[in-house]
Order: structure tokens, then sequence, then C-alpha cells
């Protein structure tokens, strides 16, 4: 499922990154990678605040929607 539909609290597995490659190793750089775990704390209009790597990260929608987690 996209990142945007995910439940708050619960610790997720990204399975998918669904973006060009420049976009991608910015995101890889910031800790999301394919197997890391994640667990959303925020969520607003589609936009998401998440818990990675013991650090805060928020995503707008866009790119939210093009992270698919298990």
């Amino acid at each position: 499922m996209p990142l945007v539909i995910a439940p708050i609290n619960c610790e997720l597995r990204i399975i998918k990154v669904l973006v060009n490659e420049k976009l991608k190793k910015h995101l890889e750089s910031l800790g999301i990678v394919v197997n890391e775990r994640l667990t959303i704390i925020s969520k607003a209009s589609g936009n998401v605040i998440c818990i990675i790597k013991e650090g805060r990260l928020a995503l707008d929608k866009d790119i939210a929607s093009k992270i698919l987690v298990a």
C-alpha cells in the first residue's frame, strides 16, 4: 500500500520506491531504502511525517504516494 494510506503508529517496511533515479538517490540518502522500517507519526492532507533511522522526516503527498510499504 502507498505510504499515504498506511496506518499511523504502526511499524511498516518499505517494499518499493516508484520514483526517478535522481529522486531515488536523494531519498536513499535520507534513509528511504527497500526493507527499511519506518513509523508514521502524523498525517495531514496526504502529507506524512514519519520516523526512520532515529530521525523524523516530512514527505509531501506526491512522494509519499510513490513509496510502497507493507
